[in-house]
């Protein structure tokens, strides 16, 4: 840059003032094409990032939480437990054979991506993993092309490590609409550590080539065999934290204080209060006979043995006396303590308060968790729509933007796209009012009424054959009482008068059948048209 003095320097009130212009004579100012913000600060001691908390304790507060395994069950069933599926991007287009093949391999694909199980249960898997931990991982494998052919879930979480996200910018392929779009990215690395065995990862994406053994990448100076080449993981994950958050974390304590009264609860059979009675002696001792059968009464009370049976206690004096009478004898009395036991479980109201608690951080209703004792059908067709269209679908939502602009991407899929398939919750009764308000504006078809009513019961539907199946019926109405009566075909009138002959003999309605055949006789001489 260069400076130039004003030749105007002034002085204006005992000060002097200089004017300098600065002008670029160089290079134009270039923005950064890459992200600039810092994504951690603990670079200076270690590249590795560790979970914040143990995240084996998470799993062990779900084993012993007695509503969390239903709330995650909940949400890996109705998120992806209905299947994936492929479907056009836009429906209202002609089907071309170029959209037929492009459906059929994405079709194959999806159904290949995993072969040890179905690709249902493996995001299954991910979100169980991923509501449990707050993050679950998927091994990603591609073929010497770079396509993606296989996934694999990645099982033991805790075993997984990141790292911060480095400072090399690497330029990445990503395809949007039909173009290849050039975007410059950074990356971190992963890595699993069991059994004394250490295996590294790539970030998913990340096109350089990576030693699995060491973690480092590769250059023209080095090669390492195609065995060796690293895979990826693609993660997914609650939140924004590094290693993401349980949506329950807020209610830990409540969910250790649940399994805490639980315990108490059970340990009373084995070491609670178990004396149902006391025997209280005043001014006299049990004599050791007593004593004895006392004992042999309570180890034998069990079953048949203590039926109908009856105790005799012999109390002796305990004070030594010598005269013949005592001012004071003996006195026995038999105790009830069976007041004091406990009659039920405590802290019931903590309890049923830490399970709702639980459901609110999932935004769960009663339903989902199997209590549902205070539902009737409108309660539990509101709590379905409200929960699928607040939680189950948003969720579906991300995850399917995951498989088709990350991991099926490399692909691009024009006219197809991967989607989660999702329950039908449309109320039968709100579907009937409607049906009936559009079929009175005339805005019913007798090809989709004919679609809906097969749908209903589980069957697929075909329209009709002709443009009439198009029409709406109050419009076919309109048209045919405002158009001139045309003739009939006779025998086409015929073969109907036929069958309303047979159908009233067999309701046996005698009186009926008589008219009709009359009617028929009466078509037969008056000719074909009538």
């Amino acid at each position: 840059m260069s400076k130039h003095n004003s030749p105007a320097a002034q002085k204006q009130g005992g000060r002097k003032i200089n004017a300098q212009i600065i002008k670029s004579v160089e290079k134009p100012i270039m923005k950064a094409d890459t992200t600039t913000a810092i994504e951690d600060d603990r670079r200076a001691s270690s590249v590795w990032l560790s979970p914040p908390t143990n995240l084996l304790g998470y799993q062990v507060l779900v084993d012993n939480s007695t509503i969390l395994p239903q709330c995650i069950c909940a949400y890996k069933n109705n998120i992806a437990g209905f299947g994936l599926g492929i479907e056009y991007i836009e429906d209202n287009q002609e089907e071309t054979p170029e959209m037929v093949a492009e459906y059929t391999r994405a079709t194959e694909l999806l159904d290949l991506l995993t072969v040890d199980m179905d690709i249902k249960q493996m995001f299954e898997n991910v979100i169980e993993s991923r509501e449990t931990y707050g993050i679950s991982y998927v091994e990603v494998v591609r073929d010497f092309e770079g396509n993606v052919v296989q996934v694999e879930f990645i099982r033991d979480t805790p075993t997984i490590r990141k790292s911060v996200v480095f400072d090399d910018v690497v330029e990445v392929d990503y395809y949007y609409k039909g173009s290849i779009i050039k975007r410059k990215k950074r990356f971190r690395k992963y890595y699993q550590q069991k059994n004394g065995k250490t295996v590294y990862f790539k970030e998913f994406g990340d096109p350089r080539i990576m030693d699995l053994r060491t973690g480092d990448y590769l250059t023209n100076d080095n090669t390492v065999e195609a065995n060796y080449h690293a895979n990826e993981i693609l993660e997914f994950s609650i939140g924004t934290n590094d290693y993401g958050k349980v949506r329950w974390v807020g209610q830990i304590l409540g969910i250790d204080g649940a399994r805490k009264a639980e315990n108490l609860n059970n340990r009373y059979f084995e070491e609670g209060r178990h004396t149902p009675l006391a025997i209280i002696v005043r001014g006299g001792t049990l004599s050791e006979e007593s004593f004895k059968k006392l004992q042999t009464y309570m180890n034998d009370i069990k079953g048949e043995n203590g039926q109908h049976a009856f105790l005799v206690l012999e109390v002796e004096d305990s004070e030594d006396k010598a005269g013949f009478e005592t001012d004071k004898k003996p006195d026995v009395e038999l105790k009830d303590l069976a007041s004091i036991l406990q009659t039920d479980e405590l802290f019931q109201g903590y309890l049923d308060n830490s399970r709702r608690k639980v459901q609110s951080s999932f935004r769960l209703p009663d339903l989902y968790v199997g209590y549902t004792t205070d539902f009737n059908r409108a309660t539990a067709q509101t709590a379905m729509e409200v929960t699928e269209e607040q939680v189950f679908q948003p969720e579906r939502e991300s995850l399917e933007w995951i498989i088709n602009n990350k991991l099926l991407n490399g692909y691009q899929f024009k006219y197809v796209r991967a989607y989660f398939k999702k329950p039908d919750i449309s109320n039968p009764d709100d579907l009937v009012k409607i049906l009936n308000i559009v079929e009175r504006a005339g805005g019913l078809t007798p090809n989709k009424a004919k679609q809906i009513g097969l749908e209903a019961i589980g069957e697929v539907s075909e329209d009709y054959e002709g443009d009439w199946g198009n029409i709406p019926l109050a419009y076919q109405k309109t048209t045919s009482s405002s158009a001139p009566a045309q003739p009939l075909d006779g025998e086409f009138v015929k073969a109907q008068v036929g069958e309303a002959i047979l159908k009233a003999e067999s309701n046996n309605e005698m009186e009926l059948v008589a008219i009709m055949k009359e009617v028929r006789a009466l078509l037969e001489r008056s000719g074909d048209d009538v």
